[in-house]
């Protein structure tokens, strides 16, 4: 079956919750995600197969020229074949489109080899702090 690729695509809190759940490890939230985008982010990338949505992330931004990627998630059964590089390059697209000059990801090592080699990011050193 073909994948398809929105950029600003509709979903359903449900569904969202249901795919964040799966692929994060933790049970299924109740988190309002189209208020969520709607107040912070620049936008997001749904990917369906048929009506399923397989693949999801959201594009946030300070408003100029740093864009961020956030809650890049595959459903378990269709990791691996492509479809969360496709995320990226069209959330890459439509920041660049909009303007912004970087994309940012932070991510763990055992990503490191998706988002460096299979999305092209470049390493960086990054700070984080637990609050």
């Amino acid at each position: 079956m073909t994948i398809t690729y929105e950029w600003r695509g509709g979903f359903g809190d449900v569904e969202l919750n249901a795919l964040h759940a799966e692929g994060f490890g933790h049970p299924a939230l109740d988190v309002d995600w189209r208020a969520r985008v709607g107040r912070h982010s620049l936008g997001w990338v749904c990917a369906r197969e048929g009506g399923d949505l397989v693949g999801f992330v959201n594009v946030v931004w300070d408003g100029g020229g740093h864009a961020f990627l956030l809650d890049t998630v595959v459903a378990g059964e269709r990791r691996r074949s492509g479809i969360g590089a496709e995320l990226v390059a069209e959330a890459a697209r439509q920041a660049r489109a909009a303007g912004c000059e970087w994309l940012h990801v932070d991510f763990e090592d055992d990503l490191r080899s998706f988002y460096v080699e299979a999305c092209g990011f470049r390493p960086t050193a990054a700070g984080l702090l637990a609050l």
